[in-house]
């Protein structure tokens, strides 16, 4: 049995790729192995990557045209880009999910038995139980543009775009890795608490110091580092992993946990 965390000879394609997460996440492909790798994003990286094609993920014909370019096989789609509330929250929503799902559906067919996608998701998105049956209702809209009016209508259940966008993302990866699943493609997505990328003044800004230092402060004190969701992100679409599916995998230092159970002091926020 050779090395099951292992990428060698591996093509895989990472969005958002250029810093942060998206970073940290082509750096520990090349020492896992990897063979290709596509980036893309609004801005090249400058990581050991094989191949970069300039992509809006917010854009649909931008989207399109990615998948279009990509080669053959990609045995693993890492679904990382994504903005902060600092722009629109149709934009918020068309970068965060819509563009996501339309590049999976797409490079889908380009993916071999035993492929993984693995979508970054948010602990921001964990209050998706009490709004499923209006994200179903969205997920089961297939067009862009009858997605982004279905939106546009919601104004008031989207808010600022961030959160629900991440609830969207986790309920999507529970519904297609059903579906994806007659091609033996498994679908995961990783939940982080707060991540110490150069997006973090964006967070900060729109969901507020007071949120964020306590969210930090009840999870293990200091925030996730990119280096921290790279390596989950990898473990989710190695072999290792291969009967993980389905599964929005929080990687939060015990947050979750500790508020499940009742251990966190939520009059700290005020």
């Amino acid at each position: 049995m050779g090395n099951p965390f292992s990428y060698d000879g591996k093509r895989v394609v990472v969005t958002g790729a250029y810093s942060g997460v998206g970073a940290a996440l082509v750096e520990l492909l090349r020492e896992l192995g990897v063979a290709h790798i596509a980036a893309l994003d609004i801005r090249k990286p400058e990581g050991r990557i094989d191949q970069f094609i300039e992509t809006d993920m917010g854009d649909k014909s931008s989207v399109d045209a990615a998948a279009g370019a990509l080669g053959s096989p990609v045995d693993v789609l890492f679904n990382n880009a994504g903005i902060a509330a600092t722009f629109a929250a149709q934009k918020v929503m068309a970068v965060n999910y819509q563009g996501l799902r339309r590049l999976s559906e797409a490079v889908l067919p380009k993916i071999p038995k035993g492929g993984a996608i693995v979508n970054t998701a948010s602990i921001a998105g964990g209050q998706w139980p009490s709004h499923l049956t209006e994200i179903q209702e969205l997920l089961a809209i297939a067009d862009w543009d009858a997605e982004s009016a279905w939106v546009k209508d919601r104004a008031e259940l989207v808010g600022d775009g961030y959160a629900f966008s991440k609830e969207c993302v986790q309920v999507y990866t529970m519904a297609s890795s059903r579906s994806f699943q007659e091609t033996r493609v498994r679908t995961n997505s990783v939940c982080p608490a707060p991540i110490d990328t150069p997006l973090m003044p964006d967070f900060r800004k729109t969901m507020g110091e007071n949120i964020i230092d306590w969210t930090v402060e009840n999870a293990s004190g200091a925030m996730a580092t990119p280096e921290e969701i790279a390596f989950t992100l990898a473990f989710l679409g190695a072999e290792a992993a291969s009967y993980v599916n389905g599964v929005n995998l929080i990687v939060d230092a015990g947050f979750t946990a500790a508020m499940t159970t009742g251990q966190v002091d939520f009059s700290a926020i005020a």
